[in-house]
């Protein structure tokens, strides 16, 4: 099959026929991963939203003192995971915003005790913005971060800073953040190393159809160079109690055809995940028909995008989302961080 060009996904993303694409998006992920949809027994953790940065589109970050702020300490956090390991989780998913005291040792020390619950727990941690927040405060090299941070334990790191790559959106939504090219040179250091990541592409806010394209681009090529992603999430942008409150943010529609012409444009892309905790279970459920072929996981605590104003409930079961992708008419596989099937973790 041949690869498809920017300007066919940007005839994709022009086009109307929503249907269309989406039978076209569910012939590659049937090719790639069967009737197969997966999950993960996760727990995320959001550490702090304290924050150097003001970025327009985010609801989360908060200056020390401000209404909201909030950090947590090592041994909440801690309690947080050994009561989720309780319950079965293989995976904790750990972010927060750019604390503006924290030092290094400080993440060193709870990778630490967070892998001393459980050596088998995978740490899924920090966003690329993090890793050169770590780097700039500690005045080291990225590799050298990378490195330190792995032997404490990280396993592998979230996707999450990407936003849209095209330097003129973010100039207006997060100017103060990490250029492409140097997100990207994060990820890229990472998966030298012989690391995995997740990479996201936030939409609805005031990009452009072709600023989606140039965005599913440079994430094809890196994925060409290293192949060390493991699956791309497509992130609705939620206006309420940010800067851009004024705009509406992404349609089902929309998202549903994003996610489409995702899976076809990143063919060498193994997986495709609709974030259920952002878009709803029942618009995640239709997205298993349309390219998708992961939905993410328990969660248990979100705070980054209820912040923002989400409905959606903190958490979901395990028997809850197998419920939902049997409903979806998808079979059910628990998953681990990387992606490889699990039926116990005891």
């Amino acid at each position: 099959m041949n690869r498809i060009t920017d300007a066919e996904a940007l005839r994709l993303f022009q086009s109307h026929d929503l249907n269309a694409i989406g039978t076209q998006a569910n012939t590659v992920r049937e090719a790639k991963n069967g009737n197969a949809a997966f999950y993960i027994l996760n727990r995320h953790i959001n550490y702090s939203n304290l924050c150097v940065l003001d970025c327009d589109f985010c609801a989360f970050y908060r200056r020390p003192g401000e209404e909201g702020a909030y950090e947590l300490g090592l041994a909440e956090i801690v309690e947080k995971a050994k009561a989720a390991l309780a319950l079965g989780i293989t995976e904790i998913h750990l972010v927060g915003g750019l604390h503006p005291t924290w030092k290094l040792a400080q993440y060193i020390e709870l990778l630490r005790a967070l892998q001393a619950l459980d050596p088998r727990l995978h740490l899924k941690a920090f966003t690329a913005t993090e890793i050169r927040h770590f780097a700039r405060r500690a005045k080291r090299r990225i590799g050298d971060i990378l490195a330190t941070l792995r032997d404490a334990g990280l396993g592998s790191l979230t996707g999450g800073g990407a936003e849209i790559f095209a330097p003129e959106i973010r100039k207006q939504i997060c100017a103060p953040k990490e250029t492409a090219d140097q997100w990207l040179d994060v990820h890229r250091t990472w998966h030298k190393m012989g690391g995995r990541s997740t990479c996201t592409m936030l939409i609805g806010h005031i990009e452009k159809f072709e600023h989606r394209v140039d965005h599913l681009r440079r994430l094809r090529e890196l994925q060409d160079e290293t192949g060390g992603f493991t699956a791309l999430v497509t992130l609705p942008f939620q206006p309420a109690n940010t800067k851009l409150s004024h705009l509406p943010g992404p349609s089902g529609y929309d998202l549903l055809k994003t996610l489409a012409i995702a899976r076809i444009y990143l063919d060498n892309f193994d997986h495709i995940k609709a974030y259920w905790i952002s878009m709803g279970m029942k618009l995640a459920q239709v997205a298993l028909s349309f390219g998708v072929d992961d939905i993410d996981g328990t969660v248990m605590e979100e705070r980054i995008y209820h912040m923002a104003g989400v409905q959606t409930p903190q958490q979901m079961a395990c028997a809850e989302l197998e419920a939902a992708i049997r409903e979806a008419g998808r079979d059910p596989v628990q998953r681990d961080s990387l992606y490889r099937p699990v039926s116990d973790f005891s």
